[in-house]
């Protein structure tokens, strides 16, 4: 019996996530979306798509949480796009009611399923998704330092002129402008990234880390990143449904680990088929723990706009 993922929000990186996931082979899909017909459309598409790649996982396109029942893994992708005019707290407020009213149903129909949260603004939105859902944390959490971390990896290997498989970085804190790139765990091939390149060109590649995502919406003028968020997406799910035990940096809640509580921050954790198994709390310089308490900073400034207006109804 295949496992089943589904994935709400059809657009771009929900529709791409779909298609990866159901080339994994042995889990089946749904995807879900409020447009009529959208998801159901984009899912016939990719279903005609198995003989020739091979794989018989079932696509199902919804508008409805019905068809989503009893999943293992549902991944959030729900929301809306920053656009023109809009105040970043009208972003976050917009999308804290799509994430609030999808997990709800996702609870409602799922009630033991794993939730990856991807809706911007992230580390906002995996703490609304967690409070909604009232899920233990281990159950609930967001991608976005695998992304991060994907793209140090990338500049780090076309300067050098290395495979991307030989780099292993490491980037902690909230997915914006202040998330943190650990250099000092970054490392090609084993030997220490500080050895095999100048600090000014690292710290080069650290800022257009930081910048990674509006670098790609620059460029598409409108639209933004999903081949790659998409791929990180499914690293997560299939560590949770092979019950691989992979540490990857992901957003979790903390409870006192690296001096934080009661947030949702980027922090390295282990994966595996109980979700979020353990975060493993590493050793950071002053400067790295001052960085990773500002990006948290920048984090909790989210959240307490969200907590004024849910009070304020």
């Amino acid at each position: 019996m295949r496992s089943k993922v589904t994935v709400i929000g059809a657009g771009n990186v929900g529709a791409t996530t779909a298609l990866r996931i159901s080339q994994l082979g042995y889990t089946d899909v749904v995807l879900v979306d409020v447009v009529e017909d959208l998801p159901q459309g984009k899912s016939l598409d990719m279903l005609e798509a198995g003989p020739v790649l091979g794989t018989d996982s079932n696509i199902t396109g919804s508008n409805g949480y019905e068809e989503s029942a009893d999943s293992d893994v549902v991944v959030i992708t729900a929301g809306i796009a920053r656009r023109p005019g809009m105040s970043r707290d009208d972003l976050l407020l917009t999308n804290m009611k799509i994430t609030s009213s999808v997990t709800e149903q996702v609870v409602k129909y799922s009630p033991n399923c794993i939730i990856i949260a991807v809706t911007n603004p992230l580390d906002a939105m995996v703490q609304n998704v967690f409070e909604t859902s009232g899920f233990p944390r281990n159950r609930v959490f967001g991608m976005a330092g695998i992304l991060d971390t994907a793209r140090f990896r990338t500049f780090i290997a076309q300067e050098l002129d290395v495979s991307v498989e030989d780099v292993q970085a490491l980037v902690l804190g909230g997915h914006g402008d202040d998330m943190v790139p650990l250099v000092r765990y970054t490392s090609v091939g084993g030997i220490p990234l500080s050895e095999l390149m100048a600090e000014e060109k690292v710290e080069e590649l650290v800022r257009r880390t930081r910048g990674g995502g509006g670098e790609i919406v620059a460029l598409l003028k409108e639209g933004s990143a999903f081949y790659a968020p998409s791929a990180a997406i499914t690293q997560m799910v299939e560590a949770v449904l092979l019950d691989k035990k992979r540490i990857l940096p992901c957003c979790a809640y903390l409870e006192g680990e690296f001096g934080i509580n009661g947030l949702c921050v980027g922090v390295p954790v282990k994966l595996g088929a109980g979700g979020m198994e353990k975060i493993m709390e590493i050793a950071l310089t002053e400067d790295e723990r001052l960085a990773l308490g500002h990006s948290a900073a920048s984090v909790q400034e989210l959240v307490e706009v969200m907590k004024k207006a849910k009070a304020e109804g």
